[in-house]
């Protein structure tokens, strides 16, 4: 017997969207279905799978107006942001040119003895399981490559996010790529996790939590089946005493704010030079009482809802701990803080690492700031963490920012920026954030098997 999942709209609390679940039975026939389908589309040439691709890439545009205020009713996002469809296109447009060069053959030697070379060939079934808070962004990462790379793909979308992945296969499969290629499933967490433990998929790409990760694992225990994950983050800034303030100050404020704080990647803790530590507060606490809470669909809105009440709970329970901990609130109550899903964005002084606001991941519009001494405290402290997804530094010096990103535990390190995904750069983490790699060569090379071929010419 199948489930019913159900969006349940953080505007109004109403319900938005619900979709049966697929059967176990079922379940199997679609991914068996995807496994058939294979090695033809695997067999077509390289341009005409990237040709198809961003046929449907563009197919997903030509819906952005329909798609904007869907996401706003299905996790918050205002509409004045307009959607995601700008780094959806350039993730896939980055990985289409990229493709030939990613996925052409290895050689490594031939004379009139021998021929050798590496092949990079496709795993066959990818399952790629999105979250809800940049869901096409976030999907898209992965099913452009791995349908380039003659992969086929089955998609399970967040079930706050519900409508997506039915919009992104309609969308691909209006621009001619085949329906058992490219599938969209409602799945329960029992029939996922049978179909990972029956062999169902070659390779598994999960967006999540640390929970959902090690459930996707457990699942693959014994299967072999590859399993990358992007988990939880806790991602710090470091503003040095050369850093440009004001620059600093807007671009990490943004980076913990937008999206109501719900980024992979959002900024959750910032540690200042001790002589800049006073300015920088005060420009940011600017900042943030300059932000109008309300409902997304009101283009007036810098800041929605978060996607679901139980999120807002635990942000408003960190901030609460941390307050009655010691930490200092400068934020004052919203009026459009209706107690639920509507939060007040707050920035916390006199923090420590004691306090869960700076050491559990937030994922909400809530940031700690703290002042340091040294490069050694900051590193010290940025390393104070169980995940590593970014870090972001902030300084006129190059030389002192590689060097200090050597020292840090992180996927990636920025340099005067944050919160940003470049897909010619290995989307990563380390520590609890996960293991594995999107986008980039290696996003590519995740995404197929090596296969070695030894020629011998000549046997007399």
């Amino acid at each position: 017997m199948g489930q019913v999942l159900k969006c349940i709209s953080p505007i109004d609390g109403s319900v938005f969207a619900e979709r049966d679940t697929l059967d176990r039975d079922a379940a199997f026939a679609a991914a068996g279905r995807a496994r058939a389908a294979q090695a033809d589309w695997a067999a077509r040439p390289l341009q005409e799978r990237i040709d198809l691709v961003m046929a449907g890439v563009a197919a997903v545009g030509a819906m952005n107006d329909e798609i904007v205020p869907e996401l706003a009713r299905m996790m918050g996002r205002p509409v004045r942001y307009g959607g995601e469809f700008g780094g959806f296109s350039e993730r896939a447009t980055y990985m289409a040119g990229i493709a030939r060069d990613a996925l052409a053959d290895i050689a490594v030697g031939e004379d009139e003895t021998f021929k050798r070379y590496i092949k990079r060939v496709p795993h066959g079934v990818v399952f790629v399981v999105a979250p809800w808070n940049y869901p096409y962004m976030t999907a898209i990462n992965t099913v452009a490559p791995a349908l380039i790379a003659g992969n086929t793909v089955v998609l399970k979308h967040a079930t706050q996010t519900l409508l997506v992945g039915e919009r992104m296969v309609r969308a691909f499969h209006s621009a001619g790529v085949p329906e058992d290629v490219f599938q969209n499933l409602f799945l329960s967490h029992d029939v996922t996790n049978d179909l990972i433990a029956g062999k169902a998929f070659d390779f598994v790409n999960f967006t999540g939590s640390v929970a959902g990760g090690q459930a996707m694992e457990r699942a693959a225990a014994g299967t072999f089946t590859p399993v990358s994950t992007e988990l939880g983050g806790k991602d710090p800034g470091y503003v040095m005493e050369d850093a440009d303030l004001d620059a600093a100050v807007d671009t990490l404020i943004d980076g913990a704010m937008f999206n109501s704080g719900q980024c992979c990647c959002g900024i959750e803790r910032i540690y200042v030079h001790e002589s800049l530590y006073d300015d920088f507060v005060a420009k940011a606490v600017e900042i943030v009482r300059g932000y109008k809470l309300g409902n997304p669909l009101d283009p007036e809105t810098t800041l929605g809802p978060m996607a679901n009440v139980r999120f807002a709970d635990e942000v408003r329970a960190q901030i609460a701990e941390a307050v009655a901990g010691g930490a200092v609130a400068h934020i004052e109550t919203f009026a459009g803080d209706d107690g639920g899903a509507y939060l007040t964005p707050q920035i916390l002084t006199n923090v420590t690492h004691d306090m869960r606001v700076m050491r559990d991941e937030s994922f909400g519009p809530v940031v700690g700031i703290m002042k340091v001494s040294s490069d050694d405290e900051a590193i010290a402290l940025m390393n104070d963490s169980e995940f590593g997804l970014t870090a972001s530094l902030w300084t006129r010096d190059v030389a002192r920012a590689e060097r200090i990103g050597d020292r840090i535990e992180t996927g990636t390190v920025f340099m005067n920026r944050a919160d940003y995904l470049d897909p010619g750069l290995c989307w990563t983490g380390c520590k609890n954030t996960g293991r594995g790699g999107g986008l980039s060569i290696i996003g590519y090379h995740n995404l197929t098997r090596p296969k070695s071929y030894h020629l011998k010419k000549v046997t007399g």
